[in-house]
């Protein structure tokens, strides 16, 4: 992966979370955004490599923050998008996770692929209450050479489907029960 590294020139890029694109409702304002672990194998910032397509490496991707600190970027606005976001210091649960993919590439057809475990945890204890590995997937038609630069294309394709990730995980019912008190219906932290 070094080799490769070095013989290519890089491009850093961001991802961006869009509030509003397809996330769900409010839900309950008591969550942090904790550590990402990456557990990806490749260099902290690596997003992708551009190829030919007969497979030469062209053109890196690179993130620019370390793709951990980039996927707790993104699950933080996913949750203040949906009030639910609070500090560190009052939050009794914590949203937590493993990168376990998180890349993009092109050879024929632009794609991106993400793979999360996501994890909610009491605060106080470090109680794993919830986990759960959402996946995001986009691609386009083949790219056509010669009609510009296709790092803007991945990097769209990347930030919705890490985006994807975030909703699903964000949205999902199960998640947000575990964050619900069964006796009252209301949200608190005297469940499980």
């Amino acid at each position: 992966m070094a080799l490769i590294l070095a013989a290519c020139s890089s491009t850093p890029v961001s991802l961006d979370y869009q509030p509003g694109l397809s996330q769900g409702p409010v839900g309950p304002r008591r969550v942090a955004a904790g550590r990402f672990a990456d557990l990806r194998n490749d260099h902290p910032y690596y997003l992708g490599t551009v190829k030919t397509p007969i497979g030469t490496p062209i053109e890196n991707i690179m993130a620019n923050v370390p793709v951990a600190e980039l996927v707790r970027n993104a699950f933080a606005h996913g949750l203040s998008a949906r009030k639910m976001l609070v500090s560190h210091t009052t939050a009794p649960y914590m949203i937590t996770g493993e990168i376990l993919e998180l890349r993009c590439d092109q050879v024929v057809r632009p794609a991106a692929y993400v793979k999360i475990r996501v994890n909610v945890v009491r605060s106080g204890g470090g109680q794993v209450l919830f986990s759960r590995v959402y996946s995001g997937e986009r691609e386009m038609g083949a790219y056509m050479p010669g009609s510009g630069s296709p790092i803007p294309v991945l990097r769209e394709l990347m930030s919705r489907a890490l985006q994807d990730v975030i909703d699903r995980a964000l949205d999902d019912s199960a998640l947000r029960s575990r964050l619900k008190s069964p006796a009252s219906g209301t949200y608190g932290t005297d469940l499980l």
